[in-house]
Order: structure tokens, then sequence, then C-alpha cells
């Protein structure tokens, strides 16, 4: 692999980090955020650190020849780290079992990191070598420990990835069970790549010369073990932030309809606050409840209890469950609300009218079943065309 093929993966790892990075600030706290954030920014910096340009420039830079081998080694060892605490985490259970279960790997895999510094200081490597550390350097004592130590953390980490993933996988479906499945793909490719880097040393202490192995060959394997378990842990998360967002939109415009309906009621109407392009979906879902709460707390004095209760009556009479001739006796409550006080400019309704003590409440409104109600429930349509400006009569819940 060229310069590129390292540069390639770093760039779109430090991409998809400055995309998550306000997500990262909003919710520090999250350690299956973190997690994720720590996972991404060690990827992009093994695949940096890893070319052999940068090898160059970091060895000649700090002024120790082939001091850039042990860098790699410890964000290697690092990275595997984070695969196994990401999996605890998104795994879930008792968070002082997961907290516990992630500090042993973090610890466990810092005591690596430091032992290779220290193996790499004790040993002698003058010859620079930018492609095959590891097989020229495999007889030298210290650097031989060294090597065989970054290897074994990593073996260990990829076996205990594939019985992680690979017992979870058994136990769920749908994305994350192909999420997870794809990360038992990626450590598959790290196995490989694993199996080429132990031949080639090997057969350096027995004389032979495999090199090839290990320079060109196994580069190759952790490039696309790294990029496709990273496509594991990110397609199910993906795939639900897209549901996710997917659904609150879908809600958003199902509103619609109740929010147009109050929209000439509403304390905001002509001054309501503009969202930023980039707001979420979410965001947009919970502005237009709380617009329609307001609308509705605005008609309180103009609801008509007896309207409702017959158009409750009604629409169980056609066959709507208990649930939707509620929704549908709501909305119809409401229509009637907006042209009864449309009727009464001057506010005569609500000058006349005494606060009542709050009555009890059914359960909140489903506020998007109204809304579908006022677009296609024949008994909101009658009660619009029947509706006239009256005397407000109690209305038989509050109106959040």
């Amino acid at each position: 692999m060229d310069g590129s093929g390292y540069y390639v993966p770093a760039v779109a790892m430090a991409a998809v980090l400055a995309v998550k990075g306000p997500s990262l600030l909003r919710s520090w706290h999250d350690p299956l955020l973190r997690s994720v954030c720590s996972l991404m920014a060690l990827t992009g910096l093994v695949f940096l650190f890893a070319a052999p340009p940068t090898i160059e420039e970091v060895n000649d830079v700090l002024g120790v020849t082939n001091v850039s081998a042990p860098i790699v080694y410890c964000l290697l060892s690092a990275y595997s780290a984070a695969c196994l605490v990401l999996i605890v985490n998104w795994r879930g259970g008792p968070p002082g079992s997961t907290r516990r279960t992630s500090r042993r790997w973090i610890t466990g895999y810092g005591v690596v990191i430091v032992a290779l510094l220290v193996l790499f200081a004790l040993g002698d490597t003058p010859v620079e070598r930018l492609r095959d550390f590891d097989t020229y350097y495999a007889d030298e004592p210290f650097v031989r420990e060294m090597i065989v130590l970054y290897l074994a953390a990593l073996a260990v980490a990829g076996v205990a990835m594939n019985v992680m993933c690979g017992r979870w996988a058994l136990q769920v479906q749908g994305r994350l069970r192909a999420g997870l499945l794809v990360i038992v793909a990626g450590y598959v490719c790290n196995i490989a790549y694993l199996t080429a880097k132990f031949t080639a040393v090997v057969a350096r202490w027995n004389g032979g010369n495999l090199d090839h192995l290990s320079s060109d060959v196994a580069p190759g394997l952790a490039s696309a073990g790294a990029l496709i378990s990273a496509v594991g842990f990110c397609l199910p998360l993906a795939c639900q932030r897209a549901g996710d967002t997917w659904s609150a939109l879908s809600t958003y415009h199902r509103l619609g309809p109740l929010w147009r309906e109050l929209a000439p009621v509403s304390p905001h109407a002509g001054r309501a606050v503009r969202m930023s392009w980039w707001s979420s979906a979410e965001l947009r879902v919970t502005q237009r409840e709380s617009d329609i709460h307001d609308g509705m707390l605005v008609l309180y004095p103009y609801f008509d209890a007896a309207l409702r209760a017959r158009a409750r009556d009604a629409a169980l009479a056609a066959g709507s469950d208990a649930a939707q001739a509620r929704a549908e006796a709501d909305a119809a409550m409401v229509a009637a609300a907006v042209r009864a006080k449309a009727a009464d400019p001057e506010g005569r309704v609500i000058a006349s009218a005494r606060t009542p003590a709050p009555p009890a409440v059914e359960g909140p409104r489903d506020l998007v079943r109204m809304a579908l109600a006022l677009r296609r429930s024949p008994v909101v349509a009658d009660a619009r065309s029947g509706c006239a400006a009256g005397p407000r009569s109690e209305f038989p819940e509050q109106a959040r």
C-alpha cells in the first residue's frame, strides 16, 4: 500500500469524527458515544501514523530511528481496547458491571502500551525500516519481545471481539445482528493479518524469508479489516439514527393539519420561532407540539364538553375503537372551538368565563390521531359544519 492507501481512510475517519464532534460535546457523559468517537479517532490515527511517509517524517522530527514503530503499535493496542470497550458499552447491562469490564480492558491494554515503550527503549534498532520493521528486527533482543507482545495483544482482542459479537449476534435480529456479523467479518480479516505477520516473523526465526507477507499482504488485510469493522460499528447506529429521524419527520408532517387548524388562534401566530436549517427533526416536532398545546390553551374557554361527548358517541357508533373515538372527539371539539372563537372577536366568552377546578384526566391526548381525524373523520366534518359560537361548557379534561 502506498501513502494514499493510508491517508484516504484517515481523512474519512476525520470527516466522520468532525460530524460527530458536536454530538460528543453535547453528550460527553454518554459512554457509548464516547466509545464511538474514541474508536473513530484511533482508527484515523492508526492509518495516519502507519503510512510510510508519516513513519519517515515522525522518525526525522523526533530524531529517534524507528520510533514510529512503537507509536504505531501503541495506537493499534489502544484501538483494540477501544473496540472492546465499545462492544461492552453497546451491549449494555448493569452500569457498574459495564464500567468495571471497560476499566479492565483499558487497564490491560494500558499495561501493554507501557511494556511496548519499555521494550523498544531497551532494544537496539539502528537501521531505519519503513515497511519491514517486524521481520528485519525479528531476532533483535527486546525488540523481538515487543513485536510478539503487540501481535499477541491484537490476537487477544480479535478473538474476544469475535466471541462477544458472535454470541450477541445469536441473541438479536435485524440491523444490529447485521452490524455484528459485519464486525466479525472485519475481525476475520484482522486474524488473517495477524496470521501473515506471525508467519513472516516465525519464518525469520527459522532462517527463512517470507517478508512479503508482512510488508505487502498484511497491510492490505489490516486496512480491509479496520474499514469493514468500522462499517459494522456504524451500520446499526446509523440505521437507528436514520430511523429515528424518519419517524420524527413523519410525526412532524402528520401533526401539520392540527397545527394549521390552531394557527389562527395560536399566541405565536405571525411571530413563530424560526428554526435553523440544521435543527434536528426531534426539535422541530417539539416546537410544533408546543405550538399546538399553546393554541389549545387559548381555546380552553370555547371547548364544548357536550359536543365532545356527542362526537365520541358518534365515532364509537361508526366503528372506531376507544382510542380513535377519543381522538376524533377531541379533534371535533377543537375544530368547533376554533370557529366559536372566530365568531367571538370581542372575547365575551373569555370575559364571562369562570375558571373551573381541574377535572380528572383520562390520559395524554394523541395529537397525531387528532391531526389525522381533522383530515379524514366525518365526525369532525359534522362538527365543523354544525358548530356555532355559543356559551362555554365545561371542558372535561386539562388542555395538556
